[in-house]
């Protein structure tokens, strides 16, 4: 019986993405098919859950099967973005030939980015306080000790370090390594050891020439190459977001999330409050924020749905470019710092919201403006070099807690709402590094508006 059910299960997704298919053949636009796959996804996942429990075999094999297409589509994202990011990189600097300015294009990023992040860490504060969030109103069963105890066990490994040395982390010492993603930093590494390479080029300009264009020519096959991957890989978002959003709903506790309704409404009002800050730093730089929400809502879709910073950074990179102007070198510098630096829902909402409910249980009042001011600070230069993926909250948290002298075990008590307050903290960290990107293009005098005022769909499929 359970076997014919999970085939059941099956087909009826096969039958979904089958939809999908046909909309496609039919040239229905990109962002049309990536909210029916979300929409499809959510009333799939609402009746997967009405009938079965959480700890239903068959669900679990269903969502397993269901993984091939969802979990599938972020791996090939994955695949993509080390050989994105190294191409991207080298070819716009290469470029540049003295047009404009690494160093000051680098900086405006870097500096919009840790300038969000404190922002979203004050946003964070008033929001904890006005929920009166308190940890110790939260009960702690066995899942939620059991995390508490791992996270004391993993303090150790950024407790003990200092900042300088938490710098020095972000030096490719072994740059083949990093591109397996071996370490929470290896992708700001893989950035810097392009970087390195592309003014390495610009060195060899004015010493031997016909190398230079030699290399530049190689770069530009390469990045033809990986680009068209990249288009390949972007054609199956839909379907990658409707397997994604079909799992997350049918596998979510709703007697969990009721429990902790309170945290889960806080969070959420933070996450909306910021992405609406974001709206008004771009309003006046003379975005319509309208206009800029239309055209990155199906980037915002999928980082809501694969929980990941760094698997958006192509769809980062195309939505930037294609929909909104922004230079190819621009975009590619802030896709990827945003998928380390400056996380503004991981390593800003998440960290600051966490020592305010924890703080209390210590005797420290969290209406002190000395504990403000030095957890907006912490929360800020901590912001550094958080792993883009699923887990980069905790380890943001872990450093903003144990640097402020906070028992880290009490943040194991939101194990069961993580998930759903994951997806929200990822959309809003790729808002971040595209308002980055767009703020960063526009002081330069680099964007070209006439493709955001475009009002067409951009359809990657016909890419």
């Amino acid at each position: 019986m359970e076997t014919l059910q999970i085939i059941i299960n099956v087909a009826v997704m096969l039958v979904l993405l089958g939809v999908l298919i046909w909309m496609q053949k039919k040239h229905i636009s990109f962002t049309k098919r990536v909210f029916t796959g979300l929409g499809l996804g959510l009333v799939f996942g609402v009746i997967l859950q009405l009938l079965y429990p959480g700890d239903s075999e068959v669900l679990a094999k269903s969502t397993d099967w269901f993984n091939l297409v969802g979990r599938g589509y972020v791996g090939l994202l994955q695949m993509v973005v080390v050989p994105l990011i190294m191409v991207s990189i080298i070819s716009a600097i290469t470029k540049l030939k003295g047009k404009q300015n690494l160093g000051k294009m680098s900086a405006l990023i870097i500096a919009v980015l840790l300038i969000t992040t404190a922002i979203a860490a004050t946003v964070s504060i008033v929001t904890s306080l006005s929920f009166d969030l308190k940890a110790i109103e939260i009960q702690a069963g066995e899942a939620e000790q059991a995390r508490g105890a791992k996270l004391e066990e993993r303090v150790g490994e950024v407790a003990d370090k200092t900042i300088p040395q938490q710098v020095l982390d972000f030096i490719p010492t072994n740059p083949f390594a990093d591109m397996t993603g071996a370490r929470s930093t290896s992708t700001l590494a893989v950035v810097i050891f392009s970087a390195f390479i592309g003014v390495a080029v610009l060195g060899l300009d004015k010493k031997k020439p016909e190398q230079a264009d030699m290399f530049r020519k190689m770069v530009e096959a390469v990045y033809a190459v990986v680009m068209r991957i990249v288009t390949l890989v972007l054609r199956l978002t839909p379907y990658g977001i409707l397997a994604l959003i079909t799992n997350t709903v049918a596998t979510t506790n709703p007697e969990e999330i009721l429990k902790l309704i309170k945290f889960v409404g806080a969070s959420y009002v933070a996450l909306i409050v910021m992405f609406i800050i974001h709206l008004i730093l771009l309003a006046l730089f003379g975005y319509n924020p309208v206009q800029y929400v239309r055209k990155v809502l199906p980037t915002l879709v999928f980082a809501f749905t694969s929980r990941s910073s760094a698997a958006t950074i192509p769809l980062n990179v195309e939505t930037q470019t294609k929909r909104l102007g922004v230079p190819e070198g621009i975009a590619n510098l802030s896709a990827s710092f945003g998928a380390t630096i400056g996380q503004n829902g991981c390593a800003g909402i998440y960290p600051a919201m966490l020592a305010v409910m924890i703080a209390p249980t210590v005797g420290i009042n969290p209406l002190s403006w000395d504990f403000i001011l030095t957890l907006i600070l912490v929360v800020t230069v901590s912001s550094f070099g958080v792993a883009g993926v699923g887990g980069g909250a905790t380890f943001a948290s872990l450093i903003v807690l144990s640097t402020m002298n906070l028992p880290v075990a009490l943040a194991g008590l939101l194990i069961s709402v993580e998930p759903l307050i994951d997806m929200g903290r990822t959309a809003l960290n790729v808002n971040d590094s595209i308002t980055a990107g767009v703020i960063t293009g526009k002081v330069l005098g680099e964007n070209d508006t006439e493709v955001f005022k475009r009002n067409v769909d951009l359809d990657v499929v016909q890419a």
